[in-house]
């Protein structure tokens, strides 16, 4: 083996999918890129890791609600141009076309051109490691959508995109929960 830069290390194993986070402050609704996500349990307890040089991260602490969508790849220019634009500056969903959905449990709105929406209530913010941990809702997948491959952040700039899927869920069956 070859050694690597450690600088470089978390690119082998940045965490995906790469999602959009909206979020609602009372007045207006914004969207950022998020590409660290984790799952923290099957509940479903999930988190995200952001901070204050976000501009929604304020109406994230405020509300402690967010939706987090999930786009496909043919939505990736889209995705890394909301990552690169201040919702300070721009009506995000304006701005790049997308149609907002009133949720049914937060005021943070689903988006309808993703592959899947998850309605969260924040129910941590770990200020230290800059991670806040969110519940799952209620979850939503569009299965008439022909794009289903999700986008992975290699983290410099780079992007991979699900490929097969491998099925082993017979050999994994004693560690899964019910219905999965």
């Amino acid at each position: 083996m070859r050694k690597f830069p450690l600088n470089k290390a978390f690119t082998l194993i940045e965490p995906g999918p790469v999602v959009l986070v909206t979020t609602h402050d009372g007045k207006k609704s914004n969207i950022m890129t998020i590409s660290w996500t984790m799952v923290v349990d099957f509940t479903p307890r999930l988190a995200i890791t952001t901070g204050p040089w976000n501009y929604s991260y304020a109406a994230l602490r405020k509300t402690r609600e967010c939706v987090i969508a999930i786009p496909a790849v043919d939505l990736l220019d889209t995705v890394v141009g909301i990552g690169t634009c201040s919702g300070a500056e721009v009506d995000k969903f304006e701005k790049f076309g997308l149609t907002p959905v009133r949720a049914r449990q937060v005021r943070a709105p689903l988006i309808k051109e993703c592959l899947a929406n998850i309605e969260c209530r924040v129910i941590d913010i770990i200020s230290k490691h800059d991670i806040v941990v969110l519940e799952g809702l209620a979850a939503y997948y569009d299965v008439s959508r022909k794009e289903k491959r999700m986008i992975h952040a290699v983290g410099d700039g780079t992007f991979i995109v699900d490929g097969e899927k491998l099925n082993r869920k017979k050999m994994m069956l004693s560690k899964l929960p019910p219905g999965v």
